[in-house]
């Protein structure tokens, strides 16, 4: 059965960068997709980004402003999310699990965290100077 394993969480301070790693065992992500979602503590879960197995298909959350980059490796053993001049407000827990591709492109997906599966136990990321 495929899990999931989030890691490359830490302390940065604001304007830092982090690379968030999401790796695939039992299974290799062949089909529908990943989604990377966070949570802060006392808010609701929200979607991040998304990408298709194959690459082709991605979306992100408009509070990411062109400052995440998510791809996936050619052997579809993990998925990747690139921060970059991260702000005190994505201090959050990160989480990845898997999706269909109409929960990354739907209106709205961000907030359909309850169609995902296989979620990992997530990393820590907190943006403070």
């Amino acid at each position: 059965q495929l899990q999931l394993a989030e890691s490359g969480g830490g302390l940065v301070q604001p304007g830092g960068s982090l690379r968030l790693s999401c790796v695939a065992s039992g299974d290799t992500l062949t089909e529908g997709v990943v989604g990377w979602f966070r949570q802060a503590p006392g808010k609701e879960r929200e979607g991040v980004s998304c990408i298709s197995a194959n690459g082709r298909t991605t979306n992100y959350a408009d509070f990411v402003k062109g400052r995440f980059t998510i791809s996936v490796d050619n052997a579809g053993k993990a998925v990747y999310l690139q921060m970059a001049d991260l702000e005190p407000e994505d201090t959050a827990m990160y989480f990845c699990a898997t999706g269909t591709l109409y929960d990354c492109v739907v209106y709205g997906w961000t907030s359909r965290a309850e169609h995902y599966q296989n979620w990992g136990q997530g990393t820590q990321v907190t943006v403070s100077s």
